[in-house]
C-alpha cells in the first residue's frame, strides 16, 4: 500500500505538521467535507468526468519520469471511454485500473509520478465505484504536495484543492443544466 496509513493494518496516520526537512506532511484521508457533500449529491459519470480531469492534471509527473510507459494514461483514457459510450466492462476498467497501480509501485520511491499513477488508477476504478472519485483527487492533491518545494507545499495543495472543488461544482451544474433541457 502506498502512503495510505491504514489503521487497520496496524500502521498509524502520519501527525500533521513538518517533516524532518521541514515539508508538511500530507494526509489522504484528509478530505475537506464540503467536497464529500458535493461527491455525495454528485451524478456517477460528472463524478468519472471530474476524476480523470484531476488524475490528468499531474500525470505530467509521471510520464517526465516514464515517458515510455502509458499505462496511467490509458487509465485515464478507459475512463473517459467508458463516461463517453456508456459501455461498462468490469475486465477493462478493472485491468486498466490495476495497470496504472502497477506501474505506481514500479516507481518505487514515494514521489509526485507515484502519486500520479495512483491518481489515474482511481480515476478508472470510478466507472466501478464512485467513490474512487474522491481517491482520485486525494491523489493528485498528494502528487502536488510530493512535487512542490517545502515552502510552496501547502499553497500548491491548497490551490489545487481549491480547483478540484470548483471544477466538481461546475461540472455538477452543467450536468443538471444539460437535465433540464431535455
Amino acid at each position: 500500500m502506498d502512503s495510505h496509513n491504514d489503521t487497520r493494518q496496524g500502521r498509524s496516520r502520519p501527525q500533521r505538521g513538518p517533516d524532518r526537512l521541514g515539508k508538511s506532511r500530507f494526509s489522504l484521508a484528509q478530505i475537506d467535507p464540503a467536497l464529500r457533500n458535493l461527491v455525495a449529491k454528485t451524478q456517477h459519470t460528472t463524478l468519472a468526468v471530474w476524476a480523470a480531469d484531476c488524475a490528468e492534471r499531474v500525470i505530467p509527473y509521471f510520464e517526465e519520469a516514464h515517458p515510455q510507459d502509458g499505462r496511467p494514461r490509458q487509465a485515464v483514457e478507459a475512463c473517459r471511454a467508458w463516461v463517453r459510450t456508456g459501455v461498462f466492462k468490469m475486465a477493462d476498467i478493472r485491468g486498466a485500473s490495476l495497470a496504472s497501480h502497477a506501474a505506481a509501485r514500479e516507481v518505487g520511491e514515494e514521489n509526485a509520478a507515484r502519486s500520479a499513477a495512483r491518481a489515474a488508477g482511481q480515476a478508472v476504478a470510478t466507472a466501478h465505484v464512485p467513490a474512487h472519485s474522491l481517491a482520485a483527487a486525494s491523489y493528485a492533491l498528494q502528487a502536488i504536495h510530493r512535487a512542490s518545494d517545502t515552502s510552496g507545499a501547502d499553497a500548491a495543495v491548497a490551490e489545487e484543492r481549491h480547483w478540484q472543488y470548483r471544477h466538481l461544482l461546475e461540472l455538477s451544474r452543467a450536468h443538471d443544466t444539460q437535465e433540464e433541457r431535455q
